[in-house]
């Protein structure tokens, strides 16, 4: 394997970047039986005393069983070069296709759960939180229209980060 385990207070980036930019991948299960999805909306911070990292998963989401069903999931950070592969990640589902096959994405395991042999960087995270978004909690209407009008409602995890590695070359 081309990882190693770092110190999460080593980790340089720009979150907004880092996950609005860039893009990751949100991933559940293990290499046997998982399944993940590109995603551009998250956090990171401090929460209850630890490092955590905050995501949203619409509830049509295939991708929503699996974290519903582990403890665990991983934030999967690629080079630019990944874009089309997440690009597809966030465009098919998991329900009707291969992904990483299609991709050529290599699924390994790390820590319990599921993340990318080409990755640059994975945080693994274990569930402590998880609600629904909704409608009365948003005090710009225009927000809740704009982004659930005609969509589905986001389902929030909140995990704590126990893992932080980065691709060695």
């Amino acid at each position: 394997m081309f990882f190693k385990k770092m110190d999460l207070s080593d980790l340089q980036c720009n979150p907004f970047d880092m996950i609005g930019k860039t893009w990751y991948l949100l991933t559940s299960g293990t290499p046997e039986d998982y399944n993940t999805m590109t995603a551009s909306w998250g956090a990171m911070g401090e929460m209850w005393g630890a490092p955590s990292f905050h995501c949203v998963v619409r509830t049509n989401r295939y991708t929503l069983n699996y974290l519903d069903q582990n403890e665990l999931f991983s934030a999967t950070f690629f080079d630019p070069g990944y874009k089309p592969a997440l690009q597809f990640c966030g465009t098919h589902s998991g329900k009707d296709c291969d992904k990483a096959q299609r991709t050529g994405l290599q699924p390994v395991l790390l820590e319990g759960t599921t993340s990318f042999a080409q990755a640059r960087r994975v945080l693994i995270c274990r569930k402590r939180y998880t609600a629904m978004l909704q409608p009365e909690g948003f005090l710009e209407p225009e927000t809740y229209e704009k982004w659930y009008g005609k969509d589905p409602m986001h389902r929030e995890f909140v995990g704590e980060v126990l893992a932080y590695y980065e691709r060695m070359h």
